[in-house]
């Protein structure tokens, strides 16, 4: 495969992972903003959190001034000068389609083609916080549309390899990020660990990620900051988890090497990575600081993504 073609499909999965996890991110904005109990005391609102979660809040601050719902839902979802807005996420992954159209097949092509129509429409006209989550649902479904035509129609092949780095890159990166602002941002210094806001914050993220009722069955029992994190980073049956993006990774790069005879430094960091997840407690992730964890997993995530990058998409 050419080098140009492996990058457009990994950065097409990327790009609608990214869209996803963005509306997942204004989602548990939306409703956590729709809880019974005041932040007025808070230095930090539900609507900032999800500007820093999507890296965005220093860009936001230049174009936008004040933080509102309106003005962070126009960002995040619309905005042409926010390369990571959900518009210009499905924007870029369509161009990317479109050069790889022959290595996709007609039912990822459709997914992709229809959400970009669909969102085209709304982007004509102003939403409101109220009418965000049924926006929000419409990326989420175009989303599982195309990962799910992606897994069963692809041959698994070196165009469905690369394809699926892109969404665990990206998946593991978000994970990370959801985790790190919930722990280190979101709670106003003034509540309780563990109290009402504490305890419907982590539900909010459990739901955002799709792994509330998950977290029932595995724990059986009320929501623990350090059963959550142990759920989103260690679990490998958890598929939005660190470790799963990680063991998957590890996977298809190791099927990229093996089908071009060729081994480098992007398997030896993935499995290394994976390796560390895997061996892992949460109880020592927490003694030595969980952001100081979260925030040395995102570095070492982007450089995996880079040494795929060099090492096939340059």
């Amino acid at each position: 495969m050419l080098s140009r073609d492996a990058d457009s499909l990994y950065w097409l999965s990327r790009y609608v992972e990214r869209a996803e996890n963005t509306a997942r991110i204004l989602d548990v904005a939306y409703r956590m903003a729709s809880m019974p109990i005041s932040y007025s005391e808070a230095d930090t609102n539900e609507w900032e959190s999800a500007l820093i979660t999507a890296c965005g809040i220093d860009q936001f601050r230049a174009l936008n001034g004040e933080v509102t719902p309106e003005r962070v839902i126009e960002f995040l979802a619309f905005s042409e000068e926010n390369p990571s807005s959900i518009q210009s996420c499905f924007n870029t992954a369509r161009q990317n389609a479109r050069s790889v159209r022959s290595a996709l097949t007609s039912e990822m092509w459709e997914a992709i083609n229809s959400a970009w129509l669909d969102l085209r429409r709304y982007s004509t006209k102003k939403i409101d916080v109220e009418e965000l989550p049924r926006f929000l649902n419409l990326v989420k479904e175009a989303s599982l549309r195309y990962d799910g035509s992606a897994m069963r129609t692809m041959l698994r092949n070196d165009a469905y390899w690369f394809s699926r780095l892109g969404v665990y890159i990206e998946r593991a990166d978000n994970t990370a990020r959801v985790l790190d602002v919930k722990y280190h941002v979101l709670l106003p210094q003034d509540a309780e660990v563990g109290g009402g806001i504490d305890y419907y914050q982590w539900a909010a993220i459990l739901r955002s990620v799709s792994a509330l009722v998950s977290y029932q069955w595995v724990y059986h029992q009320n929501l623990r900051p350090w059963l959550v994190a142990d759920l989103l980073i260690l679990r490998e049956e958890m598929p939005r988890s660190l470790a799963a993006c990680y063991g998957a990774l590890s996977r298809h790069l190791d099927d990229i090497a093996h089908r071009y005879g060729l081994s480098g430094s992007a398997q030896r960091q993935a499995r290394s990575i994976h390796a560390r997840l895997v061996n892992r407690n949460i109880e020592d992730i927490f003694q030595h600081g969980l952001h100081e964890f979260l925030h040395e997993f995102l570095a070492e995530n982007n450089r995996l993504g880079l040494a795929i990058t060099q090492q096939y998409l340059g």
